[in-house]
């Protein structure tokens, strides 16, 4: 910080002096000094943090690179071949901030993430509303071409092989979620929040991460709080609702072109069977993916309904 200060001292006595010389040539260098301390900043915003040293526990001989794509269908960034798992962290402005935490697990068949409207954008979302966020990009199926999304609805047409490729992926995956739940809390001093306060989402894929975790925690690894928002929910073996099971959000819509609303509504009754805080909001349409893409429908207010939500446990104050 003490550095950045000196270094626009500096910056500002070498304007002061151009413009004595040549207002032009000010105008010029004022344009590329704020660009500069424009992407200075942005680039120290983001925080970026690998959830293991050295390699994760059942992926030690992946020697593959992470990639992106802009992927015009789905107006969003796609992530692939995630091999060492991250953490980007989005914090709350102090101002606002209210100590409470969600990590964020975006969707993608277990191929790639939609880290946009799954991802950042929902980081962006929870910051306004005085929550810390993390974006997680866990481990997921190895990609053999720039396209991920092309292969993954290839593969459709062998559904039992595509299957088992996945379900040997999802529980590293859902390892990488409490593996970030973990790293968070022992880290609540460094980012301002509270260790009772820790919370997770999930989309779609990042779905199934969000439930398995609420299935198999351990102390450190617990949520407080859960959202698996059409989570597609399997790959894994489900046990007994844990008797000190986390409350849960849920939303689909009924339209889910995977069907994943009943999913949705056989984890309800779970959770409700086992008599734990659960709340469910199914919409008449929406498809699956919805995110933070604006449909102009009913379906667009399920932001409100989980800030309610948590505004009823007490995770707003």
């Amino acid at each position: 910080m003490h550095l950045m200060m000196r270094d626009t001292s500096s910056l500002i006595k070498l304007m002061e002096m151009i413009k004595r010389n040549n207002n032009n040539l000010m105008k010029n260098i004022l344009v590329i000094i704020s660009m500069t301390l424009f992407v200075m900043q942005v680039a120290a915003q983001e925080e970026i943090i690998e959830l293991y040293d050295g390699m994760a526990q059942g992926s030690e001989d992946w020697n593959w690179s992470e990639q992106i794509q802009n992927n015009e269908s789905l107006n969003t960034r796609l992530v692939f071949n995630v091999v060492r798992p991250t953490l980007t962290v989005f914090r709350a402005d102090e101002s606002t901030a209210n100590g409470t935490a969600v990590v964020i697990c975006p969707g993608g068949g277990f191929h790639f993430l939609a880290i946009d409207y799954e991802g950042y954008e929902v980081a962006e979302w929870l910051n306004k509303n005085g929550i810390t966020a993390f974006v997680l990009k866990y481990r997921l199926v190895h990609c053999l071409t720039d396209d991920p999304l092309r292969e993954v609805m290839e593969k459709q047409a062998d559904k039992e092989a595509s299957d088992k490729e996945v379900n040997a992926i999802i529980p590293l995956s859902i390892d990488d979620g409490k593996a970030a739940i973990r790293y968070v809390r022992e880290h609540t001093s460094e980012f301002g929040i509270s260790e009772d306060k820790i919370g997770l989402m999930g989309f779609s894929a990042g779905g199934t991460v969000t439930t398995g975790v609420a299935y198999t925690y351990d102390e450190m690894s617990r949520p407080d709080f859960v959202a698996p928002i059409y989570p597609y929910v399997g790959g894994f073996d489900i046990p007994e609702v844990p008797e000190d099971a986390p409350p849960m959000f849920i939303a689909a819509a009924t339209d889910d072109m995977f069907d994943l609303q009943k999913h949705c509504v056989d984890l309800y009754e779970k959770w409700e069977n086992a008599g734990k805080s659960v709340e469910m909001h199914i919409y008449a349409k929406g498809d699956h993916g919805f995110g933070m893409n604006k449909k102009n429908l009913p379906v667009d207010t399920w932001t409100d309904r989980f800030i309610d939500w948590l505004q009823m446990l007490g995770y707003m104050k």
